[in-house]
């Protein structure tokens, strides 16, 4: 469907006037467009969006049965086979050959050959072994002739059905590995972009002739089997020579002892590994800012053995392999062998009895391999979602679903809310629970209520109704929206979200046109957009009356590894600068936002900074098991009044402070000092908390080291993310209660307990930063970013959400960080720009296509200058008795950020390898049903995917190997419980690239187009080339070891490689536009993320390219999460065993 249907534009909004009488927008003709019809009855409001013709799917492989790579131990279910489980080598004959396979699983006998050549730059794989029949046959099959697929024009992309070895060659998984690859199958250079493989389609309805296995979009040659093809006939087709994959038994740990893993529990994913069998530490956490504690030498785990990078673009051949390898390890890098080397003293075998592993076995063949260019590619459906859009998105299309996250593109509010507030996981809801629960697609949209837009869009027009207030629905109090119906010529309503009629005040009269649209439709925001605010009335306010302007609290930790580490004088040099710089709604006027200060260590010190003292006063209170405030008048002041005092008061704190030796700290009390000051205030506000240890002093809140790695993977691990005590909750009920926000700096230098730490600014729609290991010099930068962007960024108190639906559905479960006293109010003691929430919806009726599905969300908070208000956001989306129509108009992104909060929320009671399991079949099922019920009949063996979920199994890979859900051993439980709470609040353009990193290659930067990024994996990398990674917390910029001198001239002013500086965190400033370019990149990345992200150069093989591997989601990970094309085949057997 065409996302930039173009729909009549209403003209421009002039400026808003007070009370909002604008000059009216009728249309010269005096009739309206009809983007902007009013719900007459059943008769829908907004055009639905033209019907799409044909279906949108994507065929992938086909093959009889379709088993996985030997490199990952997929059993699952009903699936476990007697005996032992051959590693299933693929044998390569010559062109001419037939091979013959015979196939346990499904009981088929295919004859296919092997691909041809499909143009220059082709070499057909050899094999020294001639091709093998199987001795490991089933019942006699109904045999067919695999024939070539007839032209339908149809994203199919087959898979050639692996081999069976003869029993005496019989493996375990990651049983020896294939003898190496000869150089023509894997160091030739990528064929010509002409020929490259074509991208992916959809397939339209068509009758299918049963007896044809599989069909593609272009004749291939005429003894071929079947190319990867899919996608709008595209030019000329080429196969590419399969890969071999890596033979060891688990990514990244060493070979499982004990039984093979076809006695493993029938569910056993290959994420799933015992704590004893995880890698040792091999590299510091990706999340730590500051360089580690001394370690040991590295083990060799997969992350350090990889420190040859497979040829790239050039066709470089590999450099030899390094001794120190350990055993158990294919000698490969993703795919590419090099010499196969023999085992390492010290590392038994695998399994009792097979002391050779590692030894090149002569029997073994390489395996036929699925080719990763032949799978959906996440950079396809990107670079294809951006050549879509060339005009604005206008909303006014109902069921419309937007340009992707990773576009820009300019949004028309015509009546629904633009994309950059709501995103829904389907924009067609099915009409009845039973569809829902058949498919599975979750229903869910992700608000981010305070979004801030780009400067060429209006933010939401503010209408003042006066004293009355607001205008809304009588029965559900649904504020007025374009969705309202206007009856009875004008004098009343009719509630689109409840049907209910209500009067209209006389003061809001208006006369129907012929059409029975208001005459003033399009003067009135709240009568013609998605998004606007009212002014909120008294009614709308705390006690009822108008609230204060709210104050800002710095609690500074002045224990000695805070001064030590130079945190103190950072903060308190940078307060005097940022003090400038408080929010305020009007630019020019100074900020209403009043200030206060605290420092803590066991006991906490309360500054008086009225502004007619000559120095500032400090309070002590020791008694920290009772909380109070020792003054009222001078804690909290303007700070235009206050400057000297304030400015000397910063000058001698790191003085004060610079010879402490207190390390003990409090946590508790210094939250409730911040709430007691702003109740004695009467006023909301929020407090920055810069904090360092973990609070063992005696105190209110106090905790323990409960850090135990030893219940990692183990049923009590659940209880290591909920906090210890229960304090902690208690006291983020009264902040909110009192519209106290609390924002959390964290500077550990071990074990913090984030997970108890992080409950109050979690409930408060508060943030919790981090800083491991903090250092002055490399993380001061990122540091201070933060703090500035925190302090600044606008943001809403004492905030209270809720979202109404229309009849047939509800809101039942909401995702984010926030506090909820009942089931259906969001309550934010702080609400700011970057904060989302997901909003899960149910049915508990049917739904109508007619009428489709209403949501309103409506959010009432107080500005920083002390107004109080009410932004609503209305969003109408499609409804379809045909579950084709669903998976027509789903969006990916939205749904994986969906179901990581899930998963994450379900850790909190659940193993998580429950929580994997429980997202795989999830998915599954979703695939499942579509295959079912949507997609034309085809053979068993083909993995058929929605057009618009092919990214779904990639996408849910990277959530499923995520450091929360399968943690490497060098995660701590810290940094989980803090990406934990980090992603639950995420909007969907952060989940996107925080789950698949964006890897652009830095060749050549010309003009102000960004070069196109390239998938995240490690085969993808030219040893000639930059790379630089966004993963929205983190910028690596990795240099190959053969980069042109020019380049690195042009980059870091060094002609050498072995010069550059990789602990810079910065780039040097050099005059040359490839420079200038690289930093204005680097630059606008940073600017569109909500946290600074420190730049970390990374020179291939080198110790930090275990990080950065570490983010190359498509390969397997050291954790043991598999790669993309091992997890699609494991989704391709989980849907099959659905099916039957």
């Amino acid at each position: 469907m065409n996302v930039n249907q173009h729909t009549p534009l209403a003209a421009p909004y002039g400026q808003p006037q007070p009370g909002y009488v604008q000059p009216g927008y009728a249309p010269l003709d005096g009739g309206y467009p009809t983007s902007y019809m009013p719900y007459h009855g059943p008769a829908p409001a907004y055009q639905h969006g033209a019907p799409q013709q044909g279906r949108n799917e994507c065929v992938y492989f086909h093959s009889s049965v379709f088993r996985p790579a030997a490199s990952q131990p997929y059993n699952s279910g009903a699936a476990t086979l007697p005996g032992h489980q051959p590693s299933y080598p693929q044998h390569y004959g010559h062109p001419s050959t037939m091979q013959q396979v015979t196939n346990q699983m499904t009981g088929m006998q295919i004859n296919s050959g092997p691909p041809t050549a499909a143009g220059p730059g082709y070499a057909p794989p050899y094999s020294s072994q001639p091709p093998v029949s199987s001795a490991y046959s089933a019942a006699p099959p109904p045999s067919y002739t695999q024939a070539p697929p007839p032209a339908v024009s149809s994203g199919s992309v087959q898979m050639a059905p692996p081999s069976v070895p003869p029993a005496s060659q019989q493996q375990y998984y990651g049983g020896p590995p294939p003898q190496p690859l000869p150089p023509s199958s894997y160091s030739s250079p990528m064929p010509p972009p002409s020929q490259a493989p074509p991208p992916l389609v959809s397939q339209p309805q068509q009758p299918f002739p049963p007896p044809q296995p599989a069909y593609s979009s272009a004749p291939p040659p005429p003894d071929s089997q079947a190319a990867f093809t899919s996608g709008p006939p595209p030019g000329a087709q080429v196969s590419f020579p399969p890969r071999a994959p890596p033979p060891s038994s688990l990514a990244g740990s060493f070979p499982p002892p004990g039984p093979p893993p076809s006695s493993a529990p029938s569910s056993q994913y290959p994420g799933s590994i015992s704590p004893h069998q995880r890698p040792l530490p091999s590299h510091p956490s990706p999340y730590h800012s500051g360089p580690p504690p001394p370690r040991a030498q590295m083990p060799p785990t997969s992350m350090a053995q990889s420190n040859h990078l497979p040829p790239g673009p050039q066709g470089q051949q590999q450099p030899p392999l390094q001794p120190g390898m350990s055993a158990g390890y294919p000698a490969q890098q993703n795919g590419a062998f090099g010499q196969v080397r023999g085992p390492q003293p010290g590392y038994a075998g695998p399994y009792p009895g097979q002391p050779n592993y590692g030894a090149p076995a002569p029997a073994a063949p390489a395996q036929k391999r699925l080719d990763p260019d032949a799978i959906p590619s996440p950079i396809q459906v990107i670079e294809d979602d951006k050549a879509k859009v060339n005009e604005p998105f206008t909303t006014g299309v109902r069921g419309q679903a937007p340009p992707l996250v990773t576009t820009s593109f300019q949004v028309k509010d015509q009546g629904n809310a633009s994309p950059r507030f709501v995103r829904c996981t389907a924009y067609n809801m099915p009409c009845t629970s039973d569809m829902a629960k058949q498919s599975q697609v979750p229903l869910a949209a992700v608000i981010k209520p305070l979004a801030t837009l780009p400067p060429d869009e209006a933010p939401p027009y503010l209408v003042d109704h006066g004293e009355s207030g607001p205008i809304r629905c009588n029965r559900c109090k649904a504020y007025m929206c374009p969705y309202m119906q206007f009856i009875e010529g004008g004098r009343r309503f009719q509630c689109a979200f409840c049907s209910c009629v209500t009067e209209v005040p006389p003061h809001y009269f208006q006369h129907l046109d012929h059409t029975g649209k208001r005459v003033d439709c399009y003067e009135r925001p709240e009568l013609s957009l998605g998004s606007y605010e009212f002014l909120a009335t008294v009614d709308y306010c705390k006690n009822n009356k108008l609230p204060q302007p709210p104050a800002f609290i710095f609690l500074i930790d002045v224990s000695y590894n805070a001064v030590k580490s130079g945190l103190v004088s950072i903060v308190c040099q940078e307060l005097k600068i940022l003090l400038d710089n408080l929010p305020r709604e009007n630019p020019e006027a100074d900020s209403v936002v009043r200030v206060g200060f605290v420092t803590y260590n066991k006991v906490l010190h309360f500054y008086n900074v009225k502004a007619s003292l000559a120095q500032p006063q400090m309070l002590v209170v020791s008694d920290v098991a009772d909380m109070f405030v020792p003054l009222l008048d001078g804690f909290l002041v303007n700070v235009a009044e206050s400057r000297l005092v304030i400015e000397s008061l910063l000058d001698q704190i790191p003085e004060m402070f610079a010879d402490t030796r207190e390390t003990e700290t409090v946590f508790g009390p210094v939250i409730q000092a911040g709430l007691e000051a702003l109740k004695a205030a009467d006023c909301a506000g929020k407090l920055f908390v810069f904090h360092t240890s973990l609070p063992i002093a005696e105190a209110p809140g106090k905790l323990k080291n409960r850090e135990d790695k030893k219940l990692v993977g183990t049923d009590k691990e659940k209880s290591l993310f909920q906090p210890q005590v229960s304090f902690y909750n208690t006291l983020a009920k009264e902040c909110v209660a009192q519209g106290c926000c609390v924002d959390l700096f964290l500077f550990p230098n071990q074990y913090v307990d984030i997970a108890t730490l992080g409950v109050v600014p979690v409930s408060t729609g508060g943030s919790v930063y981090k800083y491991t290991y903090f250092q002055a010099q490399s993380d001061q930068e990122r540091f201070l970013n933060d703090l500035r962007r925190d302090v600044q960024k606008p943001v809403g108190f004492d905030a209270v959400m809720r979202v109404r639906t229309s009849t047939g559905i509800r809101a039942t479960d909401f995702y984010g960080s926030f506090f909820m006293s009942n089931t259906t109010d969001v309550e934010l003691a702080g609400l700011d720009c970057d904060k989302a929430v997901t909003v899960e919806f149910k049915h508990d009726d049917k739904l109508s296509e007619e009428t489709g599905a209403l949501m309103q969300c409506a959010v009432l908070y107080t500005t920083c200058s002390g107004q109080r208000r009410l932004r609503v956001h209305n969003m109408a989306v499609n409804c379809c008795s045909q579950l084709a129509d669903l998976y027509r108009n789903c969006e990916t992104d939205t749904i994986i950020n969906f179901l990581s909060k899930y998963a994450l929320r379900g850790i909190l009671n659940n193993h998580t390898k429950a929580v994997r399991d429980t997202l795989i079949n999830q998915c599954a099922q979703i695939l499942a049903c579509y295959r079912k019920n949507c997609a034309s009949p085809s053979s068993a063996g083909q993995l058929i995917l929605p057009e618009c979920m092919k990214l779904l199994p990639v996408y849910l890979n990277c959530v499923l190997k995520s450091d929360v859900l399968l943690p490497g051993a060098d995660i701590s439980l810290d940094d989980r419980a803090y990406l934990r709470q980090l992603i639950s609040c995420m909007d969907v353009s952060d989940t996107h690239v925080f789950f698949y990193p964006r890897l652009l290659p830095l060749m050549k930067l010309e003009g102000d187009s960004l070069p196109v990024a390239v998938r995240a994996s490690e085969e993808r990398l030219s040893k000639g080339g930059v790379y630089l990674m966004e993963t929205g917390l983190h910028l690596f910029l990795w240099v190959g070891a053969s980069v042109q001198q020019e380049l690195l001239l042009n980059i870091f002013g060094t002609p050498s490689f072995s010069q550059i500086d990789s602990a810079m965190t910065n780039l040097p400033v050099l005059d040359n536009p490839f420079s200038k370019r690289l930093r204005e990149l680097i630059d606008s990345f940073r600017a569109q993320r909500s946290r600074y992200m420190k730049l970390m150069v990374v020179k291939q093989e080198d110790r930090a390219e275990l990080v950065f591997k570490h983010f190359l989601v498509e390969d397997k990970s050291s954790s043991g999460g598999a790669s993309y094309v091992d997890f699609l085949c494991h989704m391709h057997k989980e849907i099959r065993q659905l099916l039957s």
